[in-house]
């Protein structure tokens, strides 16, 4: 039971993603990485700084730079995962995003020189395989340029959360790993709006924009009581039932209807992260 804090969060990131969604018809998605992670900012330093009694309490810490890495790929795959959002059916954008598993497997190995077994190439190869399914039928001309930057930001989730690992062996606690993403992607955000433009938010937008920055946090509490309580392997395979509210979300709320081909591509695609997930060393995201 206590795994299925997994679901509560997987519930909300879809729900996040609904918001962003909507949201992207009148804010770029740098000016929603902006929104999404400023309210997590100042929940999380509010909560470090009362509790420790100290208002810089969150800065403290040896591994900037290291910190900075993380929050920058981070970042980065956070804005193209909203871009492909507001262009791709709700569906398509969030198992793209969630590829990160499959390129975290072949990251591990080579970067941070984990030995995998010869599973794990298989389910790599099969997640491949699901992405030409999902993308074949429903993915043409302009439309591939979103897709790229779904893939991308599943390939940069997964530097992001090999960072996770690096600072963890730092001995960095998860919630200064948190909260110094929250505070580069915030900054990050800002400094992409003072550059670009932005819009200012009408009395309408500002439920969109504070429900994607709840949803968002309060996802992430459940996540991280979800990987505290319950079984590390049963929670990431729980992690893919996000693919299943999204797909749930977007016939319900943007009538949205995939082929058939592409249905089976989602389905491969999760089942060859399950099998990722279990085959290789689990890694405890802290979730974009």
């Amino acid at each position: 039971m206590k795994s299925s804090w997994m679901l509560v969060a997987a519930a909300l990131f879809a729900l996040m993603s609904v918001l962003v969604k909507h949201a992207s018809a009148t804010f770029s998605p740098a000016e929603l990485v902006f929104y999404r992670s400023a309210f997590g900012l100042l929940a999380i330093w509010g909560v470090i700084a009362i509790s420790q009694r100290r208002l810089l309490a969150p800065l403290a810490t040896p591994h900037f730079r290291a910190h900075v890495w993380r929050g920058l790929s981070g970042f980065a795959a956070l804005v193209l995962f909203f871009y492909a959002l507001a262009r791709l059916p709700l569906a398509t954008a969030v198992t793209l995003n969630y590829t990160a598993p499959l390129f975290l497997a072949a990251l591990s190995a080579w970067w941070l020189r984990e030995r995998h077994g010869r599973s794990i190439v298989g389910a790599v190869l099969l997640g491949f395989v699901g992405i030409v399914l999902l993308l074949r039928p429903q993915v043409q001309g302009q439309a591939w340029l979103p897709a790229l930057a779904g893939l991308a930001s599943g390939m940069l989730a997964a530097v992001a959360y090999v960072n996770v690992k690096q600072l963890g062996r730092l001995g960095e606690s998860e919630w200064r790993v948190v909260f110094y993403f929250t505070l580069i992607a915030t900054v990050g955000g800002g400094a992409w709006m003072a550059v670009a433009g932005f819009h200012i938010p009408q009395a309408a937008d500002w439920p969109w924009l504070i429900g994607i920055g709840v949803t968002a946090t309060v996802a992430q509490l459940a996540l991280t009581r979800a990987y505290h309580r319950g079984r590390t392997l049963t929670v990431g395979s729980l992690a893919y039932t996000t693919v299943g509210f999204s797909a749930l979300y977007g016939v319900l709320l943007f009538g949205e209807r995939l082929p058939l081909l592409a249905w089976i591509g989602m389905a491969v695609v999760a089942a060859a992260g399950v099998w990722a997930v279990r085959a290789s060393t689990p890694t405890r995201p802290d979730s974009l």
